[in-house]
């Protein structure tokens, strides 16, 4: 009987390990593949080391969805980092002197800049700003975005248009505050990445359900529930049967 060549792949191949915050972060081909990849493409071991190395050069951990790889169909896979992990480095920088932020909104003829993403009635959302500060510089680094070049009209932009505008302007003017600490890293939210379509499954015809018949109980016999009864709680007779006479 003849024998298929089977693929053997190697669960080591790519091994890395490196630490972040004090914790052991273990990472390969495999892992990667298995646990930190999303879409329904498939990845490349040029993908897989671009990613691992990512992750080793700039501390990030995964597994704390720090960092993920995304891969939908034959469109190039896209490294994502989250803006908690922007944060983490920009809050471990001595340098860094805080950040504010909000929206970019339209009254009439006037441009405001609010800060936060709550937006009145009358107002219309058209952007986001951020300004990051560092001590060893005199002045703040400032970003501004457009909603219109970032929003992707499906997903969660749709409902949190000023939520997403202004996180794509803080983490645009992090990466500009600390390159060497952020450089070529990109969040979702810059990113264009198309969500998988989802086709709703309709049945023609709704399945006929019927509860199973409970099935009835066995008749008792005569006198079994009180032989039953009888054995639970024997009767003793007393010691001393003129007992039972006494007052």
């Amino acid at each position: 009987m003849e024998q298929k060549n089977q693929v053997v792949v190697d669960p080591n191949k790519g091994a890395c390990s490196f630490q972040v915050a004090g914790q052991d972060v273990k990472l390969s081909y495999q892992i990667v593949r298995d646990f930190l990849t999303k879409g329904n493409g498939s990845v490349t071991d040029q993908d897989l080391t671009q990613f691992i190395s990512l992750c080793k050069y700039n501390q990030l951990n995964p597994f704390l969805n720090e960092a993920y790889l995304v891969k939908f169909g034959s469109a190039p896979a896209q490294i994502i980092v989250s803006k908690e992990a922007f944060l983490k480095r920009a809050d471990a920088c001595p340098d860094y002197d805080g950040m504010q932020g909000g929206v970019i909104v339209q009254h009439g003829e006037e441009i405001k800049e609010l800060e936060g993403c709550f937006i009145k009635s009358g107002e219309k959302l058209v952007g986001g700003w951020a300004k990051i500060y560092r001590k060893d510089k005199k002045y703040p680094i400032v970003a501004r975005v457009n909603l219109e070049e970032y929003d992707k009209k499906q997903s969660i932009w749709n409902d949190k248009k000023s939520t997403m505008i202004a996180k794509v302007a803080k983490v645009q003017a992090l990466r500009e505050a600390f390159p060497a600490q952020l450089g070529a890293m990109y969040t979702r939210e810059e990113q264009i990445i198309q969500d998988a379509d989802f086709e709703e499954l309709k049945p023609e015809k709704a399945l006929d359900f019927k509860p199973e018949k409970e099935q009835p109980k066995p008749e008792e016999k005569p006198g079994e529930h009180l032989e039953s009864e009888h054995l639970e709680k024997p009767i003793t007779e007393p010691e001393n049967a003129d007992d039972l006479f006494r007052k």
